[in-house]
């Protein structure tokens, strides 16, 4: 306003008022006297008007130049600079100046708890909240609405509570600001219930804010359908939508894959004219993606007038949801190629993807683009170059991120340990969770899965049942996952009672929990039990799958089923729709096999719909073993010869024939040739954990610092079961030497070396379990048997192939050798 302009209507006041002072007949000098505080006037509410344009425009310095300038200052201007300041983040300074205010008002506390509230600082906005009212100033609905701001974005239930009885106490518990605050701080302190409440307790609600809040509520709270609802609600009440009801809808349907209620929002934004808002397409974009209709999602990014990386964030994400894993890095490349701001969200994706399809190569580059952009550091990103480099295979570089990470959480440390579980370096992974539990990072039930199945897979009993004490301890409760892996492991280790009471607690079971339990009791000696609990998955309404015909077909194996072993072979294709496989296959000719038909093995193998692959020759090798049929296991030897000219077991299997049939010069060339070829046997060993030890038996082994006692103890051993009955099965001595030589090689086998430790070592009423890289010799086999009958003791063996459970003088398998 200029001067002209200013004393125009200044004199315009003065003539108005004196025509009031004439018509009242009042003295010249109060005329003077009126004039002149109407043009003081005038100069502040001028001033103060200037001040908030200045405030409310983020000009703060400007603001403070003209406050200090000013030399009458009324409460609104002590008022409109703190608001200022407060507006403006500066926060000390708003403080400062509310202490120099002659008389601050309710309006100026108001302002400063709202600044705090703004800037995250809940506890400070609410002890302000009572400073103020000892001081003696009674707070508005604006003071109210701030301070539950502030405990909305501390989630500070309880003093929000304490404002809403205070609330109550002063009467505006009604007023609509009001109420709308504490639906807000209820819903973010995760109270839904009082939110819904309060919000239903305002009648003939025509208020958008307070609509907008509630499906905010329910969205943030996980009430999809709720929010749902009351937006169908909304509607029907004819209430206006703006650019913020339209993204928490979105959300919501996002969250239960909605899709066509999405289809139905994205309408009503058309039709309420926000679809070009940046705000609602980016929430577009998300829906689609997280409903799987990524072409639409895409469509939605194409239309928007500006570049926003959350959205492309959004899409990207979608597509490595979807599996479309080649997109995503398109999307990815596009954005690379626009000059986009690529953030710390835009990586992870990006990362995941690759992992996917291991794209190592594209993955270094990637890695460095993180390194040159500064978001190599992040804490988000980290993780996910630690989870893909783990993913692919990569350990070395997932170590090296790892050990780089400044800060590392749970999700770190899963994803390292997970990475070495999953690759077979399962060793690895258990010192890598011991370390990890050195730190105070609490493990959660991700990184306990991986942890039980490498205790499965390295048969640690042990540190299994202490995980799983820690487990229960706790408190995490269980998942799935955890669930499943408990089962494995403890079939795998040979407990069935535990994996069985394990599966009956799950609350929630899935193929793999059924075949799981399956497969245990298949290989633990307990066909039949395989197929009754194969018959009651099919009852509970659960279908099995590939791997679970795998089990079945093992049980009937080595249960000797033949007749059943058929039946679900045929009803995997025609009943289930799942087509056979190699191991199906090979599982069938181990059936025939075991069971004396080599022949009718020999035509099934002849009869496969692919070529038969290692696994197959060697369910056929090790059947020609177990019945002598010399001229078919040269055939299988020689076809896995070519398969797998390094693997040592045909080599191994077919000397060993030969030797057992005396016929040493051909064993002999077999050797020979293994030598020519640079094939290792791995040697056989027997090891078990006794008081947190793993000890580790190889044959003839005099390592052992107990070596003296444990052979002393196999010398009484082997004397008390040859009294017994037991007699040496000289076919397993594959050396030329005399009798005695070959008894004694026999009784020197390093799982009979084992089993005397563990008689040792073990306390009466234990059982002894030992575990073995190799197939179980026949003749150690029938000593064990010997053994846990003259001892009376409980002896389990798990060797490469089954366990065999010895009681009493039987064994739980079939005995096929």
């Amino acid at each position: 306003m200029n001067k002209l302009s200013q004393g125009s209507l200044r004199l315009c006041c003065i003539r108005t008022l004196c025509l009031k002072v004439n018509q009242m007949q009042q003295p010249l000098c109060q005329i003077h006297a009126v004039a002149k505080l109407t043009a003081t006037h005038f100069d502040t509410f001028a001033s103060n008007r200037l001040l908030n344009d200045l405030g409310k425009s983020g000009r703060v310095d400007e603001a403070r130049h003209l406050f200090d300038k000013m030399s009458d200052k009324d409460e609104f201007t002590w008022n409109t600079m703190i608001s200022a300041y407060a507006r403006s983040d500066l926060l000390i300074e708003a403080k400062q100046l509310l202490s120099e205010t002659p008389h601050p008002s309710s309006v100026a506390w108001s302002s400063l708890i709202s600044g705090y509230s703004h800037q995250g600082c809940g506890t400070e906005a609410f002890r302000l909240f009572w400073l103020m009212q000892l001081e003696g100033l009674r707070p508005n609905q604006y003071t109210l609405g701030s301070a539950l701001r502030a405990c909305s974005i501390s989630a500070l239930l309880q003093r929000g509570q304490q404002i809403h009885a205070h609330a109550i106490k002063t009467q505006f518990d009604l007023n609509l600001f009001v109420v709308t605050g504490l639906v807000d701080m209820y819903a973010k302190c995760k109270q839904i219930s009082e939110a819904e409440y309060l919000f239903h307790m305002i009648l003939d609600n025509n208020n958008l804010v307070l609509w907008n809040t509630m499906i905010t509520g329910y969205s943030q709270n996980g009430y999809g359908l709720q929010a749902m609802e009351c937006f169908r609600d909304m509607k029907s009440e004819g209430i206006g939508m703006n650019q913020f009801t339209f993204p928490s809808i979105l959300t919501a349907c996002a969250a239960n894959s909605a899709f066509r209620f999405g289809m139905q929002v994205h309408c009503s934004i058309i039709r309420s004219g926000f679809e070009f808002n940046a705000f609602v397409e980016s929430s577009l974009v998300d829906m689609y993606a997280k409903c799987w209709d990524v072409n639409s999602a895409e469509r939605v990014l194409e239309y928007m007038k500006v570049d926003d990386v959350v959205s492309w964030n959004s899409l990207i994400m979608g597509c490595v949801r979807k599996g479309c894993n080649e997109e995503a890095l398109s999307l990815f490349k596009k954005m690379h190629q626009r000059q986009m701001k690529i953030d710390h969200f835009t990586y992870p994706s990006v990362l995941n993807a690759l992992a996917s399809i291991f794209y190592l190569e594209t993955a270094g580059s990637v890695h460095c683009l993180t390194i040159k952009t500064g978001f190599g550091n992040y804490k988000l990103v980290g993780n996910a170059l630690v989870d893909m480099y783990a993913k692919c295979g990569s350990l070395y570089c997932a170590s090296r991120v790892f050990l780089s990470m400044g800060d590392r959480d749970v999700v770190s440390w899963t994803s390292l340990i997970s990475g070495h579980a999953r690759h077979g370096f399962y060793e690895e992974a258990l010192k890598l969770y011991y370390e990890m539990r050195g730190t105070e990072i609490e493990p959660d039930l991700f990184v306990i899965a991986s942890v039980f199945s490498a205790c499965a897979e390295l048969t640690c009993l042990e540190f299994g049942k202490q995980v799983h004490g820690n487990l229960v301890r706790s408190g995490l409760g269980s998942s799935l996952s955890v669930g499943n892996s408990l089962v494995t492991m403890y079939a795998k280790c040979g407990c069935l009672d535990d994996a069985n009471l394990v599966f009956g607690m799950m609350h929630l079971k899935d193929v793999v929990s059924w075949t799981a339990l399956i497969v245990g009791f298949a290989q633990n000696g307990r066909g039949k039990d395989s197929l009754q609990l194969y018959n009651q998955m099919i009852l509970s309404g659960s279908k099995p799958d590939y791997v679970t015909f795998v089990g079945l077909l093992f049980a009937c194996s080595h249960a000797g089923l033949v007749d059943e072993g058929f039946l679900y072979f045929e009803s995997m294709e025609m009943v289930h729709g799942i087509k056979r496989g190699r191991e199906h296959y090979a599982c069938m000719i181990d059936l025939l096999g075991r069971s004396g038909k080599i022949d009718k093995a020999v035509e099934l193998l002849n009869q496969m719909p692919f070529q038969p692959d290692a696994t197959v020759w060697k369910a056929l090798l090790a059947a020609c073993r177990s019945h002598g049929k010399l001229e078919v296991a040269v055939w299988a030897a020689e076809s896995l010869f070519e398969l797998e000219p390094k693997n040592a077991v045909a080599y191994v299997q077919l000397a060993n024939m030969y030797s057992a049939s005396g016929r040493w010069v051909d064993a002999g060339r077999i050797r020979s040739l293994m030598k020519s070829r640079g094939v290792k046997k791995e040697p056989g060993c027997s090891w078990m954990e006794v008081n947190g030890r793993v000890h580790v038996f190889m044959i003839e082994d005099r390592n052992h610092p107990r070596k003296a006692d444990i052979y002393l103890k196999l010398e009484e051993m082997m004397i008390l079961i040859k009294e017994a009955g037991y007699v040496p099965d000289m076919n397993f001595a594959l050396h030329d030497m005399d009798e005695d030589g070959k008894e004694l090689g026999l009784s020197y086998h390093s799982e009979k070396l084992a089993v005397a430790f563990g008689l040792l070592s073990i306390p009466p009423g234990a059982p002894i379990r030992i575990y073995k890289n190799l197939r179980v010799c026949g003749d150690c086999h029938n000593a064990m048997k010997f053994i846990s009958e003259v001892f009376q003791r409980r002896v389990i063996l798990r060797d490469a192939n089954c366990f065999h459970h010895f009681s009493e003088g039987k064994c739980s398998c079939k005995d096929y050798w």
